[in-house]
């Protein structure tokens, strides 16, 4: 029984096979299969479908072709194409943010070093209230301590009890300067502010010292200036805190007019210490102090032109601003200006001047000293409302730059997103009507083709529907292109398939009538013929024209069409097993027994006799000629009725009988292939026309049985019998399990009776 559909194809398609197999293997195969034979099992293995065209040959194992290496997941022609959208924004709007973030950090940072300077403007205010205190004290204790007067007496101790609560609210200034570290600019200033109160605690000693008796004055003034200049220093400090230019400008010109005011004040504590007052008639000013005093004269001037011109840079007027200090607006300033200049200047000095006492001089030069402290508490005010004024733009400016950057942000996440979902829409709209298109239109439309006449079927081909100009468009226009030629391909192959089917139609239909003319030859001749030699000779010339009736009947079947040969009434199941018997070869080997008495339906009579043939030329054409091919027949409760046949050849593996009966249940589409393993094709095809189930498995006594499901209609002549159900007998149910079990054990019991088969069914394949 495996002959045939283990072996198929080993011969050439058009040799005429001896035993009227698929192949033309002789029956001592079965006996002693050669190296070709024991491993070709093609038919078996290869899971049952459409053999590939090409001109592969039938059995050749197909090339793997397994899912092709896509790469690592990561890599970066596997991302979606959204990811790579945002990964494509992703860099500038990174790029885009860190700028962003540099001028927010940058604001923040000007922020902090004006807010540095507001505080550090109440500081500077601080220091240059103590500064005047110094000044006023230093300068005002120089005239009565140089002639006489106490520490005690109230020109000398109230200037320094405001100087003591000047220094002490500067230092409390000092203590809101707060954590300095990682700010190189506070850790600076604090540096100077520590040197400043450190140097502050010499005060006493300066006090005790100042102005002694036959002591220069400088010595005194020099001391307290010190303290003086550490003081204005600061604003010098606070350049350091910013880096604006504006403001480093604005304590540039701060800082010299303050000196510039510093070196008025020295020569009005020098010219105070020379003039009498008191018990004192004559002044007193010796060649130091009057070199010191001129010196602080040059220096004032100097100040005040670096003033104006630092001032003048930053857009203001330096002329309206030391307007006051014109010698033409105040006589008083002009007074004093031209008394110090001749004292200090003129060679004869104090000598040749007006005598005065200091007491008129300190009320005349503090008009100038006091007009100076005005517009340095200007310049103060005025820096520390260009310094709010400058925080405030650039917490504006920091505000702008983030609400800049969250826009640019939100924009293009926003635009990535529309742009990634109209690229995604179009791109699994062509997924989908692919994958639509592959599994179903096609498949479908394939099969529509096979089935019909192509011209009845609607090859028209549905567009994908994405007709954009970008290159998704491009290949969706391509793929209904693809879809196109598909299409018209296979209505061409199913053409194609259709004219072939017709050429086997009438070369089948051609050698049918030639044959059959032949067996009416042959028989005529056989009615005539007395010679029992001869006579045997034309029954085997029947015999072959009865199988070559049968190969061309095979072509309709190939074809799609059913045999012209029809009966029209029931005929006898063991006359049906018998005409099987007569078209094969070794028919003296078939063996019938129990054949239940039904009659089988008319309509079904040739194409069963058909199947029945070749299940019996291939169980003896792949057992020994030594043995017997049983056939058995067995009435089911139901009504069905099983028919077995039994050969004992080698058997079959439990793969190939599983790839067997998957191709008897499910026959590949007809090709090339095909006309090598016709005998498999033809018994599929003939079992689903008819809805006859056939199964193969082994035996116990070993080789194959073929197992034949007659369905009722089939069994009973084309009538319904009654329902004859056995005690405990399920409906369906078989002896063996046919198509129920797991296809192991036997296909039925033995049983003894009948004859074999024999040339009697002529009569029964030439029609009614």
């Amino acid at each position: 029984m495996q002959g045939r559909f283990k072996r198929d194809g080993s011969a050439p398609a058009e040799q005429e096979p001896r035993g009227g197999t698929d192949r033309g293997s002789s029956p001592q195969h079965a006996q002693n299969p050669g190296p070709a034979a024991a491993g070709d099992n093609s038919d078996r293995a290869q899971r049952p479908g459409p053999t590939p065209s090409g001109g592969e040959e039938p059995g050749t194992p197909a090339p793997s072709r397994g899912p092709s290496d896509t790469g690592s997941r990561i890599a970066l022609r596997n991302w979606r194409i959204s990811t790579r959208l945002v990964s494509l924004l992703a860099l500038p709007v990174v790029a885009a943010t860190s700028l962003g973030g540099l001028r927010i950090n940058e604001s923040m940072t000007d922020m902090q070093q004006l807010e540095h300077m507001q505080l550090l403007t109440q500081m500077t205010k601080q220091a240059t209230s103590l500064a005047q205190a110094l000044q006023v004290e230093r300068d005002s204790s120089a005239g009565p301590l140089s002639n006489g007067s106490k520490a005690t007496d109230y020109k000398v101790s109230q200037p320094r009890e405001k100087t003591d609560r000047a220094k002490d609210a500067f230092l409390d200034a000092t203590n809101e300067i707060g954590d300095f570290e990682g700010d190189d600019a506070l850790e600076s200033i604090h540096a100077s502010v520590a040197q400043i109160a450190s140097q502050l605690g010499d005060i006493r000693s300066i006090r005790k010292s100042a102005y002694e008796k036959d002591a220069p004055s400088l010595n005194t003034i020099d001391q307290y200036s010190q303290l003086i200049t550490s003081l204005l220093s600061l604003s010098q400090d606070m350049a350091q805190a910013t880096s604006n230019p504006d403001m480093i400008k604005r304590t540039r010109a701060l800082a010299a007019f303050s000196s510039a005011k510093e070196y008025a004040s020295i020569q009005r504590a020098i010219i105070a210490a020379a003039l009498p007052g008191g018990s004192v008639k004559e002044p007193h000013l010796n060649e130091n102090d009057k070199q010191f005093g001129s010196n602080a004269l040059d220096k004032e001037t100097r100040a005040i032109s670096s003033f104006k011109a630092i001032y003048g840079s930053t857009g203001e007027s330096a002329v309206d601003l030391m307007a006051p200090l014109d010698n033409g607006n105040n006589p008083e300033i002009n007074a004093a200006n031209m008394y110090a200049k001749h004292i200090l200047d003129t060679p004869n000095g104090i000598d040749g001047a007006r005598v005065r006492s200091y007491m008129d001089w300190y009320d005349q030069s503090s008009t100038k000293i006091d007009a100076m402290k005005t517009i340095e508490t200007t310049l103060l005010s005025d820096m520390e409302a260009k310094a709010r004024e400058l925080r405030e733009a650039s917490q504006r400016e920091a505000i702008i730059n983030g609400a800049v950057i969250l826009i640019v942000l939100g924009v293009s996440l926003v635009g990535a997103f529309v742009v990634a979902r109209s690229m995604i829409r179009s791109l699994r709209r062509l997924q989908d009507t692919a994958t639509r298109v592959a599994q179903d239109r096609l498949p479908e439309l394939v099969k529509q083709l096979s089935e019909t006449d192509p011209q009845d079927v609607d090859t028209s081909v549905e567009s994908v529907g994405v007709h954009s100009r970008d290159e998704i468009g491009q290949v969706a226009a391509a793929f209904d292109d693809v879809h196109r030629e598909a299409v018209r391909l296979a209505a061409e192959q199913a053409l194609l398939r259709g004219n072939v089917n017709a050429m086997f139609t009438n070369l089948s239909r051609r050698s049918q009538g030639l044959i059959q003319r032949q067996l009416s030859l042959i028989s005529e001749l056989e009615s005539r013929e007395a010679d029992p030699d001869q006579l045997s000779s034309l029954f085997k010339l029947d015999h072959l024209a009865t199988r070559m009736r049968r190969n061309g009947e095979n072509l309709l079947v190939l074809a799609g069409e059913e045999p012209g040969r029809r009966w029209t009434r029931p005929v006898p199941l063991v006359d049906v097993l018998r005409a099987a018997a007569s078209e094969v070869e070794q028919y003296e080997r078939i063996e019938l027994s129990a054949v239940p008495a039904t009659e089988v339906a008319g309509r079904v009579v040739n194409d069963l006799v058909h199947l029945l043939a070749e299940l019996l030329e291939n169980a003896t054409s792949f057992s020994s000629p030594q043995t017997k091919v049983r056939v058995t027949g067995h009435a089911l409760p139901d009504g069905r009725v099983l028919v077995e046949i039994h050969d004992t050849g080698i058997g079959l593996s439990p793969e190939d009988l599983a790839a067997i009966n998957e191709r008897l249940a499910q026959p590949p589409t007809v090709d090339v292939s095909v006309s090598r393993r016709m005998g498999l094709f033809v018994v599929g095809r003939l079992s689903l026309r008819h809805g006859i189930r056939i199964q193969l498995r082994p035996s116990d006594s070993g080789g194959t049985t073929a197992l034949v499901m007659l369905p009722v209609d089939v069994a009973h002549g084309g009538k319904q019998p009654p329902s004859k159900q056995g005690p405990g007998q399920q409906p369906g149910s078989a002896p063996g399990g046919l198509l129920a079990g797991n296809g192991n054990g036997s296909a039925g019991g033995q049983r003894p009776g009948g004859g074999p088969g024999g040339p009697g069914g002529k009569s029964l394949g030439s029609g009614p």
